[in-house]
């Protein structure tokens, strides 16, 4: 009996040693745990009210169309589009798209190619490259548009069938 206390006094004795020797490394160790415990949960933070101020820019634009002023809801699509927020984005170009409030070419274009580098699923990727391709063939690039579907066709993609039925038409 008397050995177990000698032993379990010496190993708290080790283990005070043990930690008053290794007190700043123990000591940094935590107050990095709780720094970047701090900086994931600010980041969070920020995320959530980005989204909220997106979300709330839709909202405004959509108020804008509603009542036909249709210059300031596109300056506030293209700002949600610019901003590559991965739910909002896509619905504000398919808003421009479906209400037909920019008649440049190019800039639609452009708009697209701003979305296709989201990190989004892949069945929102290939919705969003057979839009474009749809788009193309109807403002007469037809050999770009069938391109994208061939891409669309010669893949895995849900859009597969729809894609091969528009090429043999």
């Amino acid at each position: 009996m008397d050995q177990d206390t000698d032993k379990n006094l010496e190993f708290t004795n080790k283990l005070k040693l043990f930690f008053i020797k290794q007190k700043i490394k123990i000591i940094l160790i935590f107050f990095t745990f709780v720094l970047i415990s701090i900086i994931f949960l600010a980041m969070k933070i920020f995320q959530e009210r980005e989204n909220i101020s997106i979300s709330e820019k839709f909202i405004k634009a959509n108020i804008y169309l509603s009542s036909e002023n249709k210059d300031k809801s596109k300056e506030l699509y293209e700002e949600i589009i610019k901003s590559k927020n991965k739910f909002y984005s896509i619905l504000a170009l398919n808003t421009i798209l479906e209400k037909g409030l920019e008649n440049n070419e190019d800039v639609i274009i452009n708009y697209f190619d701003t979305l296709k580098d989201l990190s989004i699923p892949s069945e929102q990727k290939d919705l969003l490259i057979f839009k474009k391709a749809l788009y193309l063939i109807q403002i007469s690039k037809t050999e770009e548009g069938e391109g994208l579907l061939r891409k669309l066709s010669n893949s895995d993609s849900y859009l597969k069938n729809i894609s091969d039925q528009i090429l043999e038409n």
